[in-house]
Formats: structure tokens, C-alpha cells, sequence
């Protein structure tokens, strides 16, 4: 059985509508996503790819400034009753937790948490990074993102397109807009 102690308020404190506006809005969540230089991604990585790709996160969060006390719960090692209570608190993705069905997670299928931020390691992308905060907190939770970004950024070199960025919202899981989304893209800075 997972430790639910070693995260911070149990993963719940998203959840405890203490934030800005928290009567009208439960939480707010902001995800990234980057692939790591050097590395296979996607459908085209083998179980070896994605356990390297873990060993360079887990070396890059020990010399990070902002998870360096952060918690690595690897989900290829849960029970699927631990995997599904991280999914119900909305840390990790029903396919990263491997819920489908008799699914199992991938090898090397893991969650960095530290506060407000997490990292899922080998879900679509090589990290998805995510900040979580109550209430409407959308320039807090993008502030906790972007600076765990730079961090694990002059860690860990990622993999991109120079003159084009493509920014995708999840869609909601659940209400009246469940299973909309919007891609826009637009240039990158430089």
C-alpha cells in the first residue's frame, strides 16, 4: 500500500477549494509537456528507452533546486489499487497508472512530486509536468510551472522544433465540455 504521508497533504491540496475565487473554482492545473534530446519517444520507445529516460530524471531531480525533497512514486511498482487512488487525485493520467482494463504501466512509468508541481516520467510524452493549485490560480500555478521548468531545463536538455510550438489544452473529463479541446499553434520564442 502506497504511503499517502509521503505526499504533500495527500496529494489533496488542490482539492481544498482554499485558493483565490474557491467557491466558484475547485482547482486549477496547468500541464507541459517536453521530450528529452537523445531519447526515443511515444510508441517507437522500448522498456530499456523509458527506464534510461527515468534514471535521468530521477539524477536531474536530486541536482534540481526545486525537487530535490520531491517524492518518485514509480506506478510499474503499485498495485493497481495505489495506481488508481494517485489517478482519482488527479496526479497522474489513467494511462501512465496503465487503468485500462488489465493494463499495467509501462517500465519506467513514474510520479515526481514537490509541492505544487509534479512530473509524470513516461506517459505520452517523456515528462508531462503539471502544477496544481486551489481556487483560480491560474499566474500561480503557471509561476510554480515555469520555474520548475527552467530548472529541470538546464538539467535536462529537451527536444524541440525551433520556429514552432503547438500549445493543446487537456479537455475537461467530465461536464458538459468533456471531450472538447483546442490546438492552436503558433511561433515559438526564441
Amino acid at each position: 500500500m502506497i504511503d499517502l504521508s509521503l505526499l504533500p497533504d495527500g496529494g489533496m491540496g488542490w482539492l481544498d477549494a482554499s485558493g483565490p475565487k474557491g467557491s466558484i473554482v475547485l482547482s486549477t492545473r496547468i500541464r507541459l509537456a517536453r521530450n528529452l534530446e537523445g531519447y526515443v519517444f511515444g510508441q517507437r520507445a522500448k522498456d530499456a528507452d523509458r527506464t534510461a529516460v527515468l534514471t535521468r530524471v530521477e539524477e536531474a531531480s536530486a541536482a534540481s533546486d526545486l525537487l530535490q525533497s520531491a517524492v518518485t512514486i514509480r506506478l510499474d511498482q503499485l498495485e493497481r489499487v495505489d495506481r488508481q487512488l494517485l489517478h482519482e487525485r488527479h496526479l497522474v493520467s489513467k494511462e501512465l497508472a496503465g487503468l485500462d482494463r488489465e493494463a499495467r504501466p509501462r517500465p519506467g512509468a513514474a510520479l515526481v512530486v514537490q509541492g505544487t508541481v509534479g512530473v509524470m516520467v513516461n506517459e505520452e510524452d517523456h515528462l508531462r509536468l503539471h502544477g496544481m493549485r486551489s481556487g483560480f490560480a491560474l499566474e500561480d500555478a503557471y509561476a510554480d510551472l515555469e520555474g520548475l521548468d527552467a530548472d529541470l531545463g538546464r538539467l535536462l536538455p529537451s527536444r524541440f522544433t525551433r520556429n514552432l510550438a503547438i500549445l493543446r489544452p487537456a479537455p475537461p473529463t467530465r461536464g458538459p465540455d468533456s471531450g472538447r479541446a483546442c490546438l492552436s499553434t503558433c511561433r515559438a520564442s526564441s
